[in-house]
């Protein structure tokens, strides 16, 4: 995907629902056939815009957990309800098979994995923060990349992980990955560390360390993303390598 694609005039298309899969209790994955979808890197999102019978529409951005080529003209959504929102009920609590839904994208271009680049890669995700991250776990495969990838994972409980088979099957199968779970509620039976947040040792522990210039990606809720880029700094981490993503809507 060449970047005159990234920055191109972006138009509203219609995708296809043609599988729906279950990742926690309050996250669903949509998968959706998308006609002349033109691809996307890893990272990018879209935006998804919903009109009711009166003409009231609502519209949010959320990122494409889906490698741009697997296969082509479909784009993987995994979205999380918030029991407030406006459009995240719907999509995971309303949308069936053979629903259309309307979106546009791919949008973004700074918050982009490709697998030209060659440094370590460093992925810290908080709650369905993790969902660009897989992404970009996913074209790594895809591409048969080699760059080492590590993924520091921050969820509340283990049921509330997302794409826990898929990590537990690529972890085993896949070279040069590893996963790390941080758990803020509760941890597994015999895990080894109380329930905590992302914090300095965490990050020194299973983090690269910093003259390994890794290229470092976060995403999450706003203050996690915050708190996390000032601890990595605090580390000795370069800031410009450092590239952050907050999520929000409803």
């Amino acid at each position: 995907m060449t970047q005159a694609a990234v920055s191109r005039r972006l138009n509203w298309r219609i995708g296809t629902v043609t599988g729906i899969r279950a990742e926690t209790p309050s996250i669903r994955t949509l998968v959706l056939d998308v006609p002349d979808w033109p691809g996307h890197l890893a990272g990018q999102h879209i935006d998804v815009r919903l009109t009711a019978p009166d003409g009231y529409q609502a519209q949010r951005s959320y990122s494409i957990g889906s490698a741009w080529s697997s296969p082509p003209g479909t784009v993987e959504l995994t979205v999380q309800r918030l029991d407030d929102g406006e459009v995240s009920p719907y999509l995971t609590d309303t949308v069936e098979v053979g629903d259309q839904v309307e979106l546009r994208g791919p949008v973004g271009g700074w918050f982009v994995w490709r697998e030209t680049q060659t440094p370590p890669v460093l992925l810290i995700g908080g709650g369905s923060g993790v969902v660009p991250l897989m992404a970009m776990i996913r074209q790594r495969s895809l591409a048969k990349a080699t760059q080492p990838f590590r993924l520091i994972y921050s969820v509340r409980t283990p049921e509330d992980v997302c794409y826990a088979q898929e990590l537990r099957d690529r972890v085993r199968d896949e070279a040069g990955l590893d996963v790390r779970f941080v758990y803020t509620r509760k941890a597994p039976e015999g895990w080894a560390e109380p329930p905590k947040r992302i914090d300095a040792a965490t990050l020194n522990t299973y983090g690269w360390p910093p003259e390994f210039m890794a290229e470092t990606f976060v995403c999450g809720p706003t203050s996690f993303v915050e708190t996390t880029a000032d601890i990595l700094i605090a580390l000795g981490h370069d800031a410009r390598r450092i590239r952050t993503e907050r999520f929000g809507g409803k």
